[in-house]
């Protein structure tokens, strides 16, 4: 039985709905559009999950301040994400048909609600990809990927064993919040998940604090990327090649990147951006070379650090491919037990791609023998680290704009996922844009235009 099908079994017996809180209902608007619209009747434009493979743009009801601590949100900017694709692909258990999608944006307030003093109408904003209270244990540490107030879902906290904060764009599973690949967003505790964007920054940088720039660093600093370091990327697309990236700003000597097939032209990409990185192309090894083989040759005993920035969806044998067709296995293994294999004795694998469930065929016994440190990095706590990060951003040290390959329009979103789940040549990193959007700002993309 396929893990969706589980989980619904499971959350019907247990009496849940997925609908427990005001914070849930408003993230699809098809379920009942008038209830937690806007008093004004104003309609907005958003982007939502129609299917397997099938997103729309809907017409739909700006959303309302139905919370003290709410704030809505005019977007000026979002983005389409590798973690987008999961869902695009009906791999995140609990999405529902008309779910609004869209975890990365910033834009200009719109209203807040009586509680909120720390912005006002006006200002320009970024939001966290995750909704965090600000007051429970892990909250109070910073620690806001791990909120346990936002997110009140059964079968997740049954899973896992314990709760994960709620996540915007994100499906039910991760408490059902509208996402920002719309015009307007509310902002549940906009107190704490809005960071004021200073004038001299646009949003073309600062859009990714919302999540790629804090994910990328985490995985460096989280998996103890160090001086001297030799580090393995798989992956080069956006998260893979900050990765590369902040592991050189924290010391690494060398870095690999490993990807291939129809993503092969993405080391290229990431070449061009930061010349000194080593890349691999698996697609290109000899019959019956692995990739373990080859990053022994290119390093003796293999690298230090893995990083995984792909995810677990991607079966590359036959073996989980059919697996993962038949819900046997939610994510295949086969990437982690490459990493495993590769990295020298008692060297250290992180793990940021996203994994949503169980896997089969684990290599235990190399993690258990030769001492590897498998390290689950989780979604990053943004609010750990994304002011220092735009201090880096205003200072120089960080430059988003390195991923930054394409700006499109959120009408056209429909024909940009299927490009961009295609790994369409040059697309890295998008900026989408809004009616509410500024002028393109100096050294970015000019509009992409698609016959849709």
């Amino acid at each position: 039985m396929a893990l969706s099908q589980a989980a619904n079994l499971l959350e019907k017996a247990l009496g849940h709905t997925g609908d427990a809180t005001t914070e849930q209902n408003l993230s699809n608007p098809n379920r009942d559009p008038g209830k937690y619209a806007d008093p004004s009747g104003e309609k907005m434009k958003a982007l939502v999950w129609n299917g397997k493979n099938d997103v729309k743009v809907i017409e739909t009801f700006k959303p309302a301040i139905i919370e003290p601590r709410d704030v809505i949100v005019k977007v000026t900017g979002s983005t389409v994400c590798g973690s987008d694709l999961h869902l695009y692909h009906g791999a995140v258990v609990e999405l529902q048909k008309g779910d609004i999608l869209g975890h990365e944006f910033c834009g200009v307030v719109d209203s807040v609600g009586p509680n909120i003093s720390k912005v006002k109408k006006g200002d320009r904003v970024v939001c966290s990809f995750q909704i965090a209270c600000g007051e429970c244990m892990y909250c109070q540490r910073k620690l806001s990927s791990q909120c346990e107030r936002t997110n009140d879902n059964t079968i997740e906290n049954i899973m896992y064993g314990g709760r994960t904060a709620g996540m915007l764009g994100y499906s039910h599973f991760t408490g059902g919040y509208a996402g920002g690949q719309a015009e307007y967003v509310r902002v549940a505790y906009g107190d704490v998940n809005l960071l004021k964007i200073p004038d001299a920054v646009p949003d073309e940088k600062a859009l990714y604090l919302s999540d790629v720039l804090a994910t990328s660093w985490h995985c460096v600093v989280d998996t103890g990327v160090k001086e001297g370091d030799v580090v393995a990327v798989w992956g080069a697309g956006p998260i893979g090649q900050m990765c590369v990236d902040f592991s050189f700003m924290n010391g690494a000597k060398r870095v690999i990147v490993i990807d291939g097939g129809h993503g092969a032209w993405r080391l290229d990409y990431v070449k061009s951006k930061i010349p000194k990185v080593e890349t691999l192309n698996f697609t290109d090894l000899p019959r019956g070379k692995s990739v373990t083989a080859a990053l022994k040759e290119m390093e003796h005993g293999g690298p230090d650090v893995a990083l995984e920035c792909v995810a677990g969806e991607y079966a590359k044998g036959w073996a989980h491919y059919f697996e993962m067709l038949l819900g046997a296995e939610t994510d295949t293994s086969e990437i982690l037990n490459e990493m495993i294999t590769s990295v020298k004795n008692f060297g250290r694998v992180g793990v940021t791609g996203v994994y949503v469930g169980f896997t089969n065929h684990f290599n235990i016994g190399s993690l258990m023998e030769r001492g590897i440190r498998l390290i689950g990095n989780g979604q990053a706590p943004v609010h750990l680290y994304w002011e220092d990060l735009l201090k880096k951003i205003q200072d120089g040290s960080i430059e988003p704009l390195k991923m930054l390959s394409h700006r499109v329009a959120l009408e056209e979103l429909e024909t940009v996922y299927k490009k961009y789940d295609a790994r369409e040549q040059g697309m890295q990193k998008i900026f989408v844009q809004t009616k509410f959007s500024f002028p393109p700002a100096s050294g970015t993309p000019q509009l992409t235009k698609y016959d849709s």
